[in-house]
């Protein structure tokens, strides 16, 4: 019965989906294959998808979410940057994330896991802050690695993403948790490319 009636809501929520919505959720699809590929395009994608929820977002007044869009929308701007410098500074190869890189992940997540818990509670009428934050927290972290272009970025992505799809179905928001179902099974294929592109240097190296 429980299947029943979410399918019936998925079915009503496609319906309802507006042509914004699908414009939307398109390219962040795009975006998510096109970082499996290692290809910046994914950049130019992710920044069409974000501005198109940020329209979306406004018009439903839900604000806080303007604004952790408009994080992303830095941070793509940002990685897009960082991904064409060919310079040391740059980040035009997957690498690992050093120690000092690991800590600063870690601050953004715990930092943010606890700045966002404290908005949520004194500021919104949130009834799920911790999970909320958290969710949020970990991707903030995962797409500043993907901005360095490390490794690493998928694990705190799908840390975020393993959160979201029990709490989005929570809500009732079907159709963005099987987005998000399909976002985690991405990203689990672009961490396994990714890994395999940056061992292939050292496997060239053991049959030389």
């Amino acid at each position: 019965m429980l299947f029943s009636i979410d399918m019936s809501l998925l079915a009503e929520q496609i319906k309802a989906t507006s042509l914004l919505e699908w414009i939307a959720v398109s390219f962040g699809v795009t975006e998510v294959l096109l970082a499996r590929k290692n290809n910046v395009l994914l950049y130019p994608a992710g920044i069409i998808g974000i501005l198109c929820s940020g329209f979306l977002l406004v018009d439903a007044k839900l604000y806080a979410e303007t604004l952790l869009h408009a994080y992303y929308l830095v941070m793509s701007i940002y990685g897009w940057a960082m991904w064409r410098n060919r310079s040391a500074s740059g980040a035009s190869q997957i690498s690992r994330s050093s120690a000092r890189e690991e800590k600063i992940t870690w601050a953004i997540a715990l930092g943010g896991w606890a700045f966002l818990y404290f908005m949520l509670t004194n500021f919104t009428d949130s009834d799920v802050p911790i999970v909320d934050a958290f969710v949020s927290a970990t991707a903030w972290a995962g797409m500043w690695l993907l901005a360095k272009r490390k490794l690493e970025n998928w694990i705190w992505l799908n840390i975020s993403n393993i959160i979201a799809i029990p709490l989005l179905f929570h809500k009732q928001l079907i159709l963005i948790s099987f987005l998000t179902i399909f976002l985690f099974i991405v990203a689990i294929f672009g961490y396994f490319d990714w890994k395999k592109e940056l061992d292939q240097p050292n496997e060239k190296l053991k049959t030389v």
